[in-house]
């Protein structure tokens, strides 16, 4: 029979907690809280006494996904830490995660419980509230609850006591100094461990003291905060599933993560149209022929390639952004600016009705520019390119041209001319004729 929760009065829970710590069973050595070396209290108490903290950053996706699932308020669950609807629910996530374990190769952590007992203490504050062993205590409650006679040991259980000052800040510290620890850290998905560092930012803290207390560098601190900004941006406005980051816990973070780097640079226009690359690869990776890994370049410095390569395959047209400046335009065959517009790409990947054929075009688009790229490498990638630009020129039909691209053409032809001259004369210096 799963356990049900029962939250007493918090006046109830530090009367309690109060008269224990009057007559300790003990103390303990606790170096995390404030930076220092503290002693703390160990009392004994009953297992219905704690209630979970619901600022809890490894069950943060699972507390985003119920919220989602059941069209919730944001602050369902930090608003319902005294109530017992809510911490029944944040307990049966607790129990999936004892559970489940870390991994394949970690023993869940009910299974160690049932083993061992329990040996390492609870960490709780003068009220109650548990800082450091909710999933144990879930795991415990639950063991109780199946067999009162095998696991008579845990109706009650050991805790380490926070002093009474203690605040919301540094209990956020302290999660995240044992977050730090090697053994801990295995246990946060990426999206929790993302929001931790955010919480911790927003408290005041920069991105360097951040590292510091997670035993990390500054970069990856900075890169697993733009990861969540990208993670939120495609949940939002490209899957229509904001803030169910369970979608993106398994397989998500090496794209989120090499999304910032793949962008940095561009302008918002071309960044935009990359993460939007980046997102059709991701919701269609089954259909790769490698890892969404291999696909960096398609969404990075190939993204207008890519587009261009889409749009000639589908027959759409990428018209030039409007400049209000200057109606002149500069033309520079290796600029990857991404100065058109490629809203006929986009209306096409969002149409049901043309979604299937867009895609794959976007997929075969990348392939090929990556294959491209690739094969510059080569002593005959000139040659490859140059027959490549010789074979869509003499595909031109400019009598079916309309009137307004005429100047545009003609632009464009002055440019193509300027280009050929200076390699014609680069090719008569190399072969000395």
């Amino acid at each position: 029979m799963a356990f049900k929760i029962q939250i007493q009065a918090r006046a109830d829970r530090e009367a309690q907690i109060q008269k224990s710590l009057n007559s300790p069973s003990g103390r303990e050595d606790f170096y995390d809280f404030r930076s220092e070396k503290m002693t703390l209290p160990i009392i004994r108490i009953g297992i219905n006494l704690p209630v979970y903290r619901m600022e809890n950053f490894r069950t943060f996706t699972d507390q985003r996904e119920h919220i989602a699932k059941e069209n919730l308020s944001l602050d369902y669950f930090a608003s319902g830490q005294e109530i017992e609807s809510i911490q029944q629910v944040q307990h049966e996530l607790l129990v999936r995660l004892a559970r489940k374990g870390v991994s394949d190769s970690v023993v869940p952590v009910i299974e160690v419980l049932k083993r061992e007992k329990q040996r390492e203490h609870l960490l709780i504050t003068s009220s109650g509230v548990v800082v450091n062993g909710n999933r144990r205590l879930a795991a415990m409650r639950e063991l109780y609850s199946e067999d009162h006679i095998s696991n008579s040991e845990f109706g009650h259980t050991n805790c380490l006591v926070l002093p009474p000052d203690a605040t919301a800040d540094e209990i956020v510290d302290i999660e995240a100094s044992l977050q730090a620890k090697p053994e801990t850290k295995l246990d946060y998905d990426w999206i929790g461990d993302g929001q931790l560092i955010f919480r911790l930012v927003s408290m005041g803290r920069s991105p360097l003291e951040v590292a510091d207390r997670l035993n990390r560098s500054k970069p990856e601190i900075e890169n697993s905060l733009q990861a969540l900004v990208e993670a939120d941006l495609y949940l939002k406005d490209w899957a229509n599933a904001e803030g169910e980051y369970s979608k993106i816990r398994d397989d998500a973070e090496q794209l989120f993560k090499d999304l910032p780097k793949q962008i940095k640079g561009k302008t918002q226009h071309l960044q935009d149209l990359s993460r939007i690359i980046a997102w059709v690869l991701y919701d269609n990776r089954e259909s790769l022929s490698g890892r969404i890994y291999d696909f960096n370049p398609a969404f990075g410095k190939l993204a207008t390639d890519v587009l261009d390569r889409m749009a000639e395959e589908l027959d759409l047209s990428t018209e030039p952004l409007a400049n209000e400046d200057d109606d002149s335009f500069d033309i520079d065959l290796e600029c990857d600016d991404g100065d058109r517009s490629y809203d006929a790409l986009i209306d096409a990947l969002k149409n049901e009705e043309t979604k299937d054929a867009a895609v794959e075009a976007l997929i075969k688009a990348s392939q090929d520019a990556i294959e491209t790229e690739k094969g510059q490498k080569s002593g005959e990638a000139a040659y490859k390119a140059l027959t490549q630009v010789h074979s869509k020129l003499a595909a031109v039909d400019l009598s079916r041209a309309s009137k307004e691209t005429y100047n545009g053409i003609g632009k464009q032809l002055e440019a193509i001319l300027t280009i050929s001259k200076k390699l014609s004369e680069k090719i008569t210096e190399l072969t000395g004729s």
